[in-house]
């Protein structure tokens, strides 16, 4: 299957992040333009992932006696220049030809931290070479069959992986309508789960998410971080009862995510989720929070709401 997208490098000239949707549009083709920047069925929740962070206001205070502000934090025991992470996105090539090993590159300029995803359009040596040393996690779409979990996790660990990030917010692909209108089929493979997914290329959504186990249990975060040795983030709880769950297994860190509206519509914003389960966490663990951020300030936020 022929598929061609930007090789473009170098500067983009853009105020926010709003400028890039435009221009990536012009360079992206339909049905994959429409798989990047699109949600499930209404888009409801996409939508509310955005709006809810107006709900949330910052008041600045003022004579604290301080000057020179800097973003750097320790997360994980990493110094990061930044609490922005990379969170982990599919099949980069969708958006330029050089793929992750782009998005690499560019997360090890800013000096933060890259999740690289199951699905990604590129394999974990050319990734790991990309990132010069940068801090990686691992987003992993767990198998059906445990001798794939492990060879991948034994992959995973000899690329210099800190940490496995286990997706349970999207087990089964969602109703996409803008999909089926485009006809979407992944034009790229998926290296990292050839085994398992041997023609990634050419293949719908609903094909990718049925070659992953869908009946995840607390079982799967035990097995992942005895057999690993990493720590777990469980990425996808929204509620006190899964965040139980989940630290009950071993879980050593939560995300909180609803995958950006991108497969389930019709439930609350990420954004709102937040105070519930920084509650249950009561810090006993670190929380990642992704969906809905656009802006400096919408990233600051969720960390605002954790602290009420």
């Amino acid at each position: 299957m022929s598929y061609k997208t930007s090789n473009a490098e170098g500067h983009v000239d853009f105020i926010n992040t709003y400028d890039l949707e435009p221009m990536a549009q012009q360079v992206i083709p339909k049905a994959a333009f429409g798989y990047v920047a699109s949600g499930a069925e209404d888009t409801f929740t996409l939508r509310e992932n955005i709006r809810a962070f107006n709900h949330k206001l910052i008041v600045p205070h003022t004579l604290c006696d301080v000057e020179n502000p800097s973003t750097e934090i320790e997360f994980a025991g990493e110094k990061l220049s930044s609490p922005i992470i990379m969170a982990p996105v599919a099949a980069h090539k969708l958006a330029n030809e050089q793929g992750e090993v782009a998005t690499a590159r560019g997360v090890h300029e800013f000096g933060s931290l890259y999740t690289t995803s199951s699905y990604s359009t590129v394999d974990l040596p050319e990734i790991t070479e990309a990132l010069q040393g940068t801090p990686h996690w691992f987003q992993f779409y767990f198998s059906k069959d445990d001798g794939i979990n492990r060879h991948i996790m034994d992959r995973v660990k000899a690329e210099g992986y800190k940490a496995i990030v286990l997706t349970a917010d999207a087990t089964v692909g969602g109703n996409r309508e803008v999909d089926k209108r485009n006809g979407f089929v992944f034009p790229v493979g998926m290296p990292i789960v050839e085994e398992y997914l041997p023609e990634g290329a050419g293949k719908s959504m609903d094909f990718v998410y049925k070659s992953a186990k869908q009946r995840l249990s607390p079982r799967d975060v035990e097995f992942i971080a005895e057999y690993s040795g990493l720590p777990v983030y469980v990425k996808g709880p929204q509620c006190r009862e899964d965040v139980e769950r989940s630290l009950a297994a071993g879980a050593s860190g939560i995300w909180v995510t609803n995958h950006g509206g991108r497969q389930i519509d019709g439930g609350p914003a990420a954004f709102d989720s937040l105070q519930e389960v920084a509650e249950a966490v009561d810090k006993r663990v670190p929380i990642v929070f992704d969906s809905g951020v656009r802006r400096g300030h919408t990233s600051l936020k969720p960390w605002l709401q954790e602290q009420t």
